[in-house]
């Protein structure tokens, strides 16, 4: 099978879906690899180093398309790339579909397979793609959030971990799986004071008998948000409903109860973010003030360390992709459950239904 790997194009995106060594294997493994020109420079990887191992350089976007049956990127398309896919094409990425219509629809009318790496999940009900890139975006909202503390980005003029004498500031974290278990860890690490709640006493457990009485973990009902959101100088958005859009949990009047110069980092904008006032930023204009909160809302935070990220990503996709091209694409999503919940958009129908739901669109199985 013929594999295509155009080039991210969205804010900032300095990621590529594999690492030379993830196309060193599908080379190996008798499959052509075809590469838009420059897509892994901004990882560290140039044309020069995947042409040695045998991949094919496109010049230009088209002849990856033209070329390959099976579409691997990074983050999902953006509308103006939609016009490049075919109906025989399978795309393989993260798609978020959730929270958008349009693009949902887009795929639809361009008659794909679109596979979703967050959707994809294994025998266990783990999402083994979604994992690495939730613990990059988690360890960085924190670093991010003790930036724009900074009185010159507009925040409070806080250190996040304080000094003798002075208190740190207060990290609020909404959810305790894989991205807030990293914010936790990092925010610790820096000395802050931490709280974090999640409805999962078992993701809560986990992080008591990590931290022993470093962290405050709360049952996550309204009436602790409401209590707790106040009183954060940083506040994680971190909740995640699988696959689905995620819902507000903090509304615009809890976040003008905030002190100004407070910093939301809402890491769940890309499922359509848990707290009211978020809206997606970029990595050019990564923030915006309402009732003088900052809020950070950058849809792709991993893509600014790009090396560590394609590598992590590489390692979690390379068995699917593997276990893809060798089945084909039918039986290994009717010989695997897990697989097939990855399948978003198939032949002009919504397979998810967390997406058909979130969009008001009839919503037919996968298999």
């Amino acid at each position: 099978m013929n594999i295509g790997i155009p080039k991210e194009i969205k804010d900032h995106e300095f990621r590529i879906a594999l690492s030379p060594d993830g196309v060193a294997e599908l080379i190996h493994h008798g499959h052509e690899v075809w590469i838009e020109s420059t897509a892994g420079e901004g990882s560290g990887f140039p044309d020069t180093v995947y042409q040695n191992l045998g991949a094919k350089i496109a010049a230009v976007k088209e002849e990856v398309f033209d070329h390959a049956e099976l579409i691997l990127k990074v983050k999902e398309p953006l509308l103006s790339e939609c016009s490049f896919f075919k109906p025989h094409h399978t795309l393989f990425t993260y798609l978020h579909l959730a929270a958008s219509k349009d693009l949902t629809k887009a795929l639809m009318a361009a008659g794909i397979t679109a596979i979703a790496y967050e959707t994809t999940e294994t025998a266990s009900g783990a999402l083994p793609m979604l994992t690495p890139m939730s613990q990059i975006a988690g360890r960085m909202s924190v670093q991010i959030a003790a930036h724009f503390l900074e009185k010159p980005q507009g925040g409070k003029g806080l250190l996040l971990g304080g000094i003798t004498g002075v208190r740190p500031a207060h990290v609020v974290v909404l959810g305790a799986g894989g991205v807030g278990a990293a914010a936790v860890q990092i925010a610790v690490g820096m000395g802050a004071r931490v709280t974090v709640l999640s409805v999962d006493t078992a993701q809560l457990s986990r992080l008591d008998e990590l931290y022993r009485g470093r962290v405050v973990t709360l049952s996550s009902t309204q009436s602790c948000i409401d209590q707790m959101v106040p009183q954060a100088d940083v506040l994680i958005g971190a909740a995640m409903v699988r696959g689905a859009r995620t819902p507000f949990l903090v509304s615009r009047n809890l976040v003008g109860q905030m002190e100004p110069g407070s910093v939301i980092v809402d890491v769940a904008v890309d499922q359509g973010g848990c707290v009211e006032t978020t809206h997606p930023t970029t990595h050019s204009d990564p923030v915006y003030k309402v009732d003088g909160v900052l809020h950070y809302a950058v849809t792709n935070i991993p893509g600014i360390v790009p090396y560590t990220s394609t590598y992590a990503l590489t390692h979690a996709t390379l068995p699917f992709i593997v276990r893809l091209l060798e089945s084909g694409i039918d039986q290994a999503l009717y010989s695997d459950p897990g697989f097939a919940k990855g399948v978003n958009v198939r032949e002009g129908r919504v397979t998810y239904q967390a997406v058909a739901e979130a969009h008001g669109l009839p919503y037919e199985p996968c298999v």
